[in-house]
């Protein structure tokens, strides 16, 4: 027989955990109810972790099968029961004492004084060992696709998130707001990649809040128009058009150049996704005038930005308004781009497909190449546009 929600109607009601004691009694939800919930909350916030019924059952009582130790749960699920409680694992799965909330809530403070002493060890050399790991995942994302790594990015959105909350020296919290910043814009690109239009917005507005925490203005600015690309995508181009017209404007004042040119190229796909071709043009025209080496110490937000992938993004905007020059810029592209880019390298076959729509033969060996590039790497978003040529 299967287990039961309730225990025997003779035995009075007592939470077994303090995980049973959250969901029954605070929460007023039946397990059955709750893994429902859990399942949304980990799909809405890119969550790897599960939770069956059966688990969430031993879990509250705090035992496995026959009466056996219960283990912790995997780190994903645990991560998961940690974000919707606020509680760490340990503490969720403890006896709860009837009646005896403080002792609940000690433990909670116990736990917020020791993330307080954490952030507080939070140095130079920490900082630059979480910006080194997220050079690292960078590296993964642009040569294996979001889907590799997308639920590592949003671990380390937590992990930086906690530290930058519970840090209380302004130099430090500042460094590790903009930090969170680049972590949330990658977090929010990934989301988009994977066509989770609700994620990815909510990620820039978190990246835009660490942003302004960093003190730098150019981080938000950064985040804002990566933030208009969800809006191109979802078809709201005017809107679009005018979250980056704004943002460039005042970007000018204090942006790095190579921002400064990045923007001017948003601006021109904007444009283009909006069949504004003029401007587009105009605008592509300013990026590439602004285009500059950029330095390995530049201040700022990190953007992948040169002659080729401007030239790139410039037949990206060619395809969108039906030019015939996009083929030979795209197809110069490509002879030109560094492979270990794959995402751009799909993005780019998606757009030759598209550009050569009118050659039957080999705008069918391109729409195959593009087929297969997208297919490896999950990528929803270039899925859509190569389904819009069907």
């Amino acid at each position: 027989m299967g287990s039961t929600d309730q225990p025997g109607a003779s035995e009075p009601w007592r939470p077994r955990t303090v995980l049973d004691h959250q969901i029954r009694d605070v929460r007023k939800e039946t397990l059955q109810e709750f893994t429902e919930y859990a399942e949304r909350f980990a799909r809405d916030h890119g969550e790897p972790g599960t939770l069956s019924q059966r688990h969430l059952e031993r879990l509250v009582a705090g035992q496995g099968p026959n009466g056996r130790p219960l283990g912790k749960p995997r780190p994903a699920t645990a991560r998961l029961l940690e974000r919707i409680f606020g509680m760490p694992i340990d503490v969720l799965l403890s006896p709860y004492v009837p009646g005896d909330n403080q002792a609940e809530l000690d433990t909670k403070e116990q736990e917020f004084r020791a993330r307080l002493r954490t952030s507080a060890r939070v140095d130079t050399g920490v900082i630059e060992v979480l910006r080194q790991q997220l050079n690292l995942i960078r590296r993964l994302d642009r040569q294996l696709g979001a889907r590799a790594v997308q639920a590592e990015v949003a671990a380390k959105v937590q992990q930086a998130t906690e530290l930058m909350q519970h840090s209380t020296m302004p130099s430090t919290r500042a460094r590790l707001a903009a930090l969170l910043c680049e972590l949330c814009t990658l977090a929010g690109w990934q989301a988009l990649d994977r066509a989770q239009m609700a994620t990815a917005w909510r990620y820039y507005e978190q990246a835009k809040a660490a942003a302004r925490e960093s003190g730098d203005k150019s981080f938000e600015a950064h985040a804002t128009a990566e933030q208009a690309f969800v809006l191109i995508d979802m078809g709201e181009t005017q809107d679009a058009v005018e979250m980056l017209e704004r943002v460039r404007k005042d970007a000018r004042r204090y942006a790095p150049r190579i921002l400064t040119s990045w923007l001017a190229a948003a601006c021109g796909e904007a444009y283009a996704a909006d069949h504004c071709c003029v401007a587009a043009l105009r605008a592509f025209d300013d990026a590439d005038e602004l285009l500059c080496p950029q330095p390995h110490d530049v201040a700022g937000p990190h953007v992948t930005l040169d002659e080729v992938h401007l030239k790139r993004w410039r037949g990206h905007a060619l395809a969108r308004l039906g030019s015939i020059e996009a083929i030979v810029v795209l197809k110069d592209c490509l002879s030109r781009l560094d492979q270990t880019f794959a995402r751009a390298h799909a993005s780019l076959q998606v757009d030759l497909a598209i550009a050569m729509k009118g050659n039957n033969i080999d705008a069918r060996r391109q729409y195959e190449r593009a087929s297969v590039l997208v297919n490896e790497l999950g990528s929803a978003r270039q899925w859509r546009r190569l389904a819009s040529m069907v």
